[in-house]
């Protein structure tokens, strides 16, 4: 996330500024601007004819945490529209409605995995920040459910040109992460996402190198060996800044005076 734009209060955003926001015509510049939406009041502005129940029920969510209402808001959506309203909804100019389309996807029932990364992948991709970490977080629970395939799958992304692509594959595979639940599985035997790793050592875009530091701090955490062991092998074949820098993150919480 980040914080482009003067004020981290909610109360601080001018108030043109939040009905804009509320209206879905405007995208949200940081965090606070994202946590600052109406569900309520843009639900009906992005879907007119989504009824008042449902607009009853998003309202009467106000007060849970912005991931259940973003799950809640993805599956009032699709019980309206179902799948066909995602096309119309996946280029929306509100990242709000961009990211109710990330957990319609994670919602979608009987696809395969790689038919799920397929449709997540337009929105993995997307220029606002907050779009591209609800795309991960909404199909994380698939990518954890079958994980050897996911670990497949997501090898390719990692040598995407696209660095959204790229950062993609590892954040949506940390054994920790954030504002998620745990890969047990990657907790116990992290070298199971080598494939991912491996292509990303060297990365040469900061917002990779900052997820797979962060990947190799969460196995540390369990694994703190294999991250020692990785990281100098790492160091050892390349002499890149990049790699220095993932490793210096990997390890920092390993490395830090107790």
């Amino acid at each position: 996330m980040t914080a482009g734009r003067k004020g981290h209060r909610i109360v601080d955003i001018d108030p043109t500024r939040r009905a804009q926001l509320d209206a879905g015509t405007i995208e949200a510049a940081t965090l606070t601007e994202c946590l600052s939406v109406d569900f309520a009041a843009l639900l009906p502005r992005a879907v007119p004819a989504i009824g008042e129940q449902a607009i009853a029920t998003m309202r009467h969510a106000a007060g849970e945490g912005v991931t259940r209402r973003m799950a809640l808001a993805a599956d009032l959506v699709l019980d309206h529209g179902g799948m066909a309203i995602i096309d119309g909804l996946r280029d929306h100019p509100s990242d709000t409605v961009r990211g109710w389309v990330c957990f319609m996807v994670g919602a979608l029932e009987d696809l395969t995995l790689a038919d799920r990364l397929h449709l997540i992948r337009p929105l993995a991709d997307d220029p606002h920040f907050a779009v591209r970490e609800w795309s991960w977080m909404a199909v994380r629970s698939h990518i954890a459910a079958k994980l050897d395939n996911a670990i497949e799958l997501l090898a390719r992304w990692a040598t995407e040109p696209s660095e959204y692509l790229r950062r993609f594959a590892s954040e949506a595979t940390r054994p920790r992460g954030v504002w998620c639940s745990h890969i047990r599985a990657l907790r116990q035997a992290p070298e199971r996402a080598l494939p991912i790793l491996e292509p990303l050592r060297s990365d040469p875009a900061t917002y990779v190198q900052d997820s797979v530091g962060n990947w190799l701090n969460d196995a540390g955490k369990d694994q703190p060996n294999w991250v020692r062991s990785l990281c100098a092998r790492w160091m050892a074949e390349s002499t890149a800044p990049a790699t220095g820098r993932i490793c210096k993150r990997g390890l920092r919480s390993i490395d830090r005076p107790h």
